[in-house]
């Protein structure tokens, strides 16, 4: 069997694991050949592929990025851009196509594979905001990237007696925000599933001062306050039609301090969130995900994706997968509020 590797949209660490779990279980253990296509859909959609063997994989472990590169090119956008597709895996070949990807990546191989592609997905999103699975890699480097900036900010907050805000990753979702608040401490959390009121946020920080503390604001970077205190977006849209470009951390540390009178500074992770080695964690999870990619390609377990849960890998339907962001509940973010202030 002939089968085509592509990995789309952000990259995030633990990328190259999963390539490399799908080769070895593959070569090895069924005499399978690979086809990399690079740089997600652009890939298969301009027919542009590189050679995925062994010798390829050796040593890409601990290595961040993916070898494949990737993009956020949307072929559902693109005229023709889905029978392109069809045509290209036919010309190259392949019988199936492994897609390593999160929610736009493998919204595109759900369609493909209504449309009788022979498709298995592979849950990809440092956000941890895929359904069906508990934990997607490349979140637990994120975590511990987020948590190790709150630790450093703490001494540098307390140093100054300033008011320290981090924007972290979560446009839709604020698993990064509340475990790392969490974890480092943090002195008030804010997540795109509650809006929150700046006034609130400010009594927050007083309250902290006022106990010789300096406050230390997690923000997930979709976090929005209530209405009448919005930003203004900037309209832009990228190839999925997603908006916005401002920095909502930045807003936030600067109406603390126009509203407080404290000194306030800003740090915005952005891309070192998802940047470098993955951690242990990630390595394995991406590495079973490889794996049990191959079984279910083995499987003819065609529009399912691998998943994780409770320690269990287990296959879902890309429609389970991708009809839902999968959001931190509300009775946990009520929980951790003990913390604020």
């Amino acid at each position: 069997m002939r089968v085509g590797v592509l990995t789309g949209g952000g990259d995030c660490p633990g990328l190259n694991a999963v390539i490399r779990g799908i080769v070895r279980k593959g070569v090895q253990d069924y005499g399978y050949e690979f086809v990399g296509y690079r740089d997600g859909w652009r890939g298969p959609l301009e027919g542009d592929t590189t050679v995925l063997d062994i010798p390829a994989v050796r040593g890409i472990l601990p290595r961040g990025g993916t070898i494949l590169g990737t993009s956020r090119v949307n072929p559902a956008q693109i005229e023709g851009g889905l029978e392109r597709i069809k045509r290209n895996l036919a010309h190259h070949m392949v019988d199936a196509l492994i897609c390593i990807g999160g929610e736009y990546t493998l919204g595109i191989a759900q369609r493909l594979s209504e449309e009788g592609v022979n498709i298995v997905g592979v849950p990809k999103t440092t956000d941890n905001d895929l359904n069906g699975t508990d934990f997607t890699f490349g979140f637990d480097t994120a975590v511990g990237v987020a948590t190790e900036a709150i630790d450093r900010l703490h001494t540098t907050a307390e140093s100054h007696h300033r008011v320290q805000v981090l924007e972290v990753m979560g446009r839709h979702a604020g698993w990064i925000a509340v475990h790392a608040g969490l974890a480092g401490g943090a002195n008030v959390i804010l997540i795109p599933e509650q809006k929150f009121d700046v006034e609130q946020v400010c009594r927050y920080v007083e309250r902290r001062f006022a106990v010789n503390y300096s406050p230390i604001v997690v923000i997930a970077d979709g976090a929005l306050p209530v209405e009448g205190q919005l930003p203004e977006e900037d309209g832009t849209r990228d190839f999925f039609g997603r908006t916005g470009s401002y920095s909502i951390g930045e807003w936030l540390g600067k109406e603390i301090e126009s509203r407080t009178g404290k000194e306030t500074r800003t740090t915005v992770l952005g891309h070192t969130q998802r940047g470098g080695s993955p951690s242990a964690f990630d390595r394995y999870l991406a590495t079973r995900f490889g794996i049990n990619a191959v079984e279910a390609v083995h499987a003819g377990e065609w529009g399912t994706m691998v998943s994780m849960r409770a320690e269990e890998i287990l296959r879902v339907p890309l429609a389970e997968a991708t009809k839902e962001i999968k959001t931190v509940p509300l009775e946990l973010y009520r929980e951790v509020g003990v913390f604020f202030g």
